[in-house]
């Protein structure tokens, strides 16, 4: 695997530049395929994320190194494409708050457009969040989510002067334009191969799989790109992209047709029941039932999940390197790396299926 210190080549549009200050605390953190500015192939970056033993150690390395106190108070703005009480959303928050410790004087906005997925919504949040950044004047920026980058970010400031570091990008950057002279940040990957990988341990005849989620922008991209590698290992997915809880149903019992289903989110479905769906799932699951997401675990039996807190604590360690002088542009576009593995006892037994006994073994249990 290379590392950034020794991959020297353009990807896209994307620069990669030697940092003083950086280069000996990302060489062994950051993943050479990083971007995926535009050409990158999807399938490298995803089959390059095998999450190391000691990427915990080497976070609190990188924080030590780039978080002494700084000499004055700077002002740190956060804008989230969510709300407050997303759960994704939360974990970023936590990680990014547990790095800056009040090292910067932060401000927290919410888009709210999971809830409220219009666009002309998202453009007015996008307004707002631009006139409290006049107003405000901070001396870095964080945002965290597509929407974000697609309605702030893009059209009011790219290649601005002020610093820009982005988290939770879906799969690629290549639709907003990244990387300008004033951001970077995190692209968000699901660990998709680790996923099959434990499925065709189970179901070794695996071929169709439906993909249930919620009917927003975040979830009809997120299945283009789980479509496209699933279809590289030879499994045919199908989307059922749902509005409120009653279709959700409907579609999770069409759900049963197929060797498995992936439910990817709830977020932005209407009148969700979370006590109701746990019986509706006990009661009519006859399919092994996959997620990438820890809220989801409650509803299937097994999970590769996705850690949002690392995406705030990278955010904000980049953040903190920026204050000290560090360069946006200097700094590379990377995926995630880490993630756990969850198994749901109750569907399980439910199910009487046969886990792999290395995925019990690494795997934490809910309930």
């Amino acid at each position: 695997m290379l590392t950034w210190c020794g991959w020297v080549q353009r990807t896209g549009a994307v620069q990669w530049r030697r940092s003083a200050l950086l280069a000996v605390v990302l060489c062994d953190f950051c993943l050479a395929v990083t971007a995926n500015a535009s050409n990158t192939p999807l399938s490298a970056v995803v089959a390059s994320q095998q999450q190391p033993a000691d990427a915990p150690q080497q976070a609190a390395s990188l924080a030590s190194e780039l978080s002494p106190e700084l000499s004055s108070k700077k002002r740190c703005l956060y804008i989230s494409s969510y709300h407050q009480g997303y759960e994704w959303n939360d974990g970023i928050e936590r990680g990014m708050e547990s790095v800056l410790q009040q090292q910067c004087e932060l401000q927290h906005f919410y888009m709210d457009t999971k809830r409220h997925p219009e666009p002309e919504w998202a453009e007015k949040k996008a307004r707002e969040a631009l006139a409290l950044i006049k107003r405000y004047k901070p001396d870095v920026l964080l945002v965290a989510d597509d929407n974000a980058s697609r309605f702030l970010v893009m059209p009011y400031l790219r290649d601005a002067d002020l610093p820009v570091v982005f988290g939770g990008l879906n799969w690629t950057v290549g639709e907003y334009g990244y990387p300008y002279r004033n951001a970077t940040g995190m692209v968000e990957v699901a660990p998709i191969l680790p996923l099959l990988k434990q499925l065709r341990r189970i179901l070794p005849s695996v071929h169709r799989a439906l993909f249930l989620s919620s009917d927003v922008a975040t979830e009809r991209k997120d299945f283009l790109h789980y479509q496209q590698l699933f279809s590289k290992n030879d499994v045919a997915l199908t989307a059922s992209l749902v509005s409120n809880f009653a279709e959700w149903k409907q579609a999770y019992l069409y759900g049963q047709e197929f060797d498995f289903i992936l439910l990817n989110n709830n977020a932005g479905i209407r009148d969700w029941q979370r006590e109701d769906a746990i019986r509706f799932v006990l009661e009519n699951g006859r399919v092994l039932s996959v997620t990438n997401y820890d809220w989801m675990v409650p509803y299937v039996a097994f999970a590769i999940i996705k850690v949002p807190q690392e995406q705030g604590e990278w955010m904000a360690r980049v953040a903190l390197s920026i204050l000290r002088g560090v360069s946006p542009e200097d700094i590379p576009i990377i995926p995630n790396r880490r993630w756990e593995a969850w198994l749901n006892s109750t569907v399980v037994q439910r199910l009487r299926i046969e886990l792999p006994h290395s995925l019990i073994l690494k795997a934490k249990t809910f309930p």
